[in-house]
């Protein structure tokens, strides 16, 4: 099963995989799962850690690379993942969150997420 991962589980599993519940790591590391990531992801690290974010502090170049090198699909945006965000509810607030779950609704691809409320959007819920 493919599977998109919000910046937050993504850093962790980069950085910190023991940081992550027992059963999500499992799942990440699952040979029957596809681990996908979004410029999204790359593009909110690189603006937080631009401001000087602590949870942040991860280089998006050096980050990509051994994404890439680790077997995780890169999951482009397009327009449709844009135009999908028209759609989605006020409550999700955060722009990085809004174009992850269009791209998790668009492509039938569940987002893997810690956050409660991405998560009634993820498509896991």
């Amino acid at each position: 099963m493919r599977l998109l991962l919000d910046t937050q589980l993504l850093l962790w599993a980069a950085a910190e995989p023991k940081r992550l519940a027992r059963d999500v790591r499992e799942v990440i590391e699952g040979l029957e799962n596809e681990p996908f990531f979004s410029p999204a992801n790359i593009w909110e690290i690189a603006a937080k850690a631009a401001l000087g974010r602590p949870d942040f502090q991860m280089d998006p170049r050096t980050l990509r690379r051994a994404l890439l090198d680790n077997g995780y699909g890169e999951l482009a945006i397009t327009s449709r993942h844009a135009a999908a965000i028209n759609d989605l509810p006020p409550e999700l607030t955060d722009f990085f969150d809004r174009i992850l779950v269009a791209q998790s609704m668009v492509e039938r691809i569940p987002l893997l997420t810690s956050d409660p409320v991405v998560a009634r959007y993820s498509g896991l819920a």
